[in-house]
């Protein structure tokens, strides 16, 4: 079982600037991608930011150049640096993490987490 918990969320003028996280817990084996969601009432969940293992970062059209995904892989945690917020980006914001649980390649198991949504509200 993998969990993951968000913080840094919250009232936010437009122009200001963000930053969330999500720290993984549980017996990580490997991860195969990591990524930011948002949902904003009345809309489907769309995806933010999301690094595949070994790839590139991807960023949705409507964040690129103001949003910025990292990592620390030491500690588990994933980050999103918002900067530039527009009330456009008022959602409740959910990381995602995909991969494997166990000790070792034979005895993994899949998972897919997901946080429990942290809201960012943009608005002045």
């Amino acid at each position: 079982q993998v969990q993951l918990v968000e913080s840094g969320g919250g009232l936010v003028q437009p122009g200001g600037s963000l930053r969330l996280s999500c720290a993984a817990s549980g017996n990580i084996f490997s991860i195969n991608v990591m990524g930011w969601y948002r949902q904003a009432p009345g809309k489907q969940r769309e995806l933010v930011a999301n690094i595949p293992s070994g790839s590139n970062t991807n960023y949705a059209d409507s964040v690129k150049g103001r949003f910025t995904m990292s990592r620390d892989n030491a500690k588990n945690t994933l980050y999103l640096q918002m900067n530039s917020l527009k009330p456009d980006d008022t959602a409740v914001y959910y990381c995602n993490v995909v991969g494997y649980t166990g000790s070792n390649y034979y005895t993994r198991n899949f998972f897919d987490s997901w946080g429990q949504g942290t809201q960012v509200t943009v608005s002045s």
